[in-house]
């Protein structure tokens, strides 16, 4: 959920914020030139604040400029049992007033300075950006500080945002991809906390009240599940001072809820009717865990397979040969306590059945024969020659290193990165592959009206282990 600054202000005041959001996104482009050299290059920082908060920070001090990511462990798999949808609420509510500023006072702060805020949730986590020119630090420090630990969560902003939140569901309701996706995640992970739709439904959302954000924010905002990247004109001592002056004061320990680990239930299709022209597909089966040996070869025969974009074997054999799609793809999703490989087509509903048919059969030749020398070494190059392009810019730096922190890896993976890609052999892809593509476990949720088809969902359920903390 992007929380976008908001607000009426005076007409001299706008063109004040107007001339310092120009001069921010002008420092934007002007880091995303410097920071062209190669990733591996990166002086990465591990520090710890005085107060024992741990962060990674990339100092570049030729642009004004600070970007900071941080991430706490939760997510809408930490909503409360019956009200799905508490994650994905607060994180609209966290510019909604703080401290003593109600909302109105504290959305005019923000955009006097043109500090950039917003707040994300996923199923795993709860994630906080922000960025602001180095003139302005201070204040924009004092802001997320109200922020993060000073959340007002009155109840006219809550009835608002409610009414705000509820308007989208209803809307994403009748948008065939966003049913297909979420109706596949309830098919997958049936009794699981990943089933459940993490923007919550019209009616479970309409039930959430001011003290469900309080007990949410009291459990998940602590110390010990917090994860801090940040980048730019800033040194190790004053990210030190700045985290602890932001995050000191949160409670050392989060109360996490238990999260089993999960493999989605394989081998079922259903259909969701829709009265549309196109019906959408999602597809998908388990995959390995992000720090499995295998985990990198199944990248690469995802990209391969349907990852590649016009040089995919899917899209060469849905869409250029065949015509019957305009778009298929795929991608590997590890999350903390799953990992699957999903994909998705959309086409006319007289071409549904047929497109899914092509899907599982270049799934079953790929699972049996592997890829071909050629197909392996144009996919190791795109995917290592690309690489360098996650890090252009101060905020996607932050990004990926947060990502790759939550993942549990060190900074030496960003150079280490392409060596192992450049280390899968044309032998380890063809055993991944049939290890990985089993056609068979295939999961479908198709939205619309495809002609021929039905739902086929057989008794079992997901497999769940059991369970870890958070």
């Amino acid at each position: 959920m992007q929380i976008l600054s908001r607000g009426i202000a005076t007409a001299g005041r706008a063109v004040a914020r107007h001339n310092i959001a120009l001069a921010l996104a002008m420092m934007t482009s002007i880091a995303l030139l410097s920071f062209t050299r190669p990733a591996a290059a990166m002086n990465i920082q591990q520090i710890t604040s005085p107060g024992g908060i741990q962060a990674w920070l990339v100092e570049e001090h030729s642009v004004p400029l600070i970007s900071m990511r941080y991430a706490f462990d939760g997510g809408s798999s930490q909503d409360p049992e019956g009200k799905p949808g508490v994650a994905n609420f607060i994180t609209a509510m966290m510019d909604e007033g703080a401290g003593d500023l109600t909302s109105e006072e504290y959305q005019e702060r923000v955009e006097d300075i043109s500090m950039r805020m917003s707040y994300d949730d996923t199923k795993d986590s709860l994630y906080g950006s922000f960025e602001t020119l180095s003139a302005n630090r201070d204040k924009a420090v004092e802001l997320l500080k109200l922020s993060v630990q000073k959340p007002r969560f009155d109840d006219d902003a809550v009835q608002r945002i409610r009414q705000q939140l509820v308007a989208n569901i209803i809307y994403s309701d009748k948008d065939p991809t966003k049913v297909a996706m979420r109706e596949w995640y309830a098919q997958a992970f049936a009794g699981h906390p990943y089933a459940r739709p993490s923007s919550g439904t019209a009616e479970t959302v309409s039930k959430i009240n001011r003290d469900d954000l309080i007990a949410y924010h009291k459990r998940i905002f602590a110390r010990d599940n917090l994860k801090i990247v940040a980048v730019g004109d800033i040194t190790p001592a004053e990210l030190g001072k700045l985290i602890d002056d932001v995050f000191g004061n949160l409670p050392a320990k989060a109360e996490l809820m238990p999260v089993a680990k999960t493999e989605p239930t394989g081998g079922s299709q259903r259909v969701i009717e829709m009265g549309v022209p196109q019906s959408v597909a999602i597809f998908g089966l388990g995959a390995m865990p992000r720090k499995d040996p295998d985990f990198m070869a199944a990248f690469i025969i995802n990209h391969i397979l349907g990852g590649g974009g016009f040089s995919a074997k899917l899209m060469e054999e849905v869409r250029e040969k065949r015509g019957l799609a305009y778009s298929v793809y795929s991608y590997v999703q590890p999350d903390k306590n799953t990992s699957i490989l999903v994909g998705s087509v959309a086409t006319k509903n007289a071409s549904m059945s047929e497109s899914l048919d092509i899907i599982r059969n270049e799934m079953k030749k790929m699972a049996e024969n592997g890829p071909t020398e050629a197909d392996l070494d144009a996919a190791k190059s795109y995917l290592t020659g690309s690489y360098a392009l996650r890090f252009d810019t101060n905020s996607k730096i932050a990004s990926q290193l947060l990502g790759l922190m939550q993942e549990g890896f060190g900074p030496d993976y960003v150079e280490n990165r392409n060596k192992m890609i450049d280390a899968v052999t044309l032998a380890d892809a063809k055993r991944v592959a049939a290890r990985l593509l089993k056609s068979n476990d295939l999961i479908v949720t198709v939205v619309g009206k495809p002609d021929g088809m039905k739902s086929e969902i057989p008794a079992a359920q997901s497999r769940v282990a059991a369970p870890t903390r958070g």
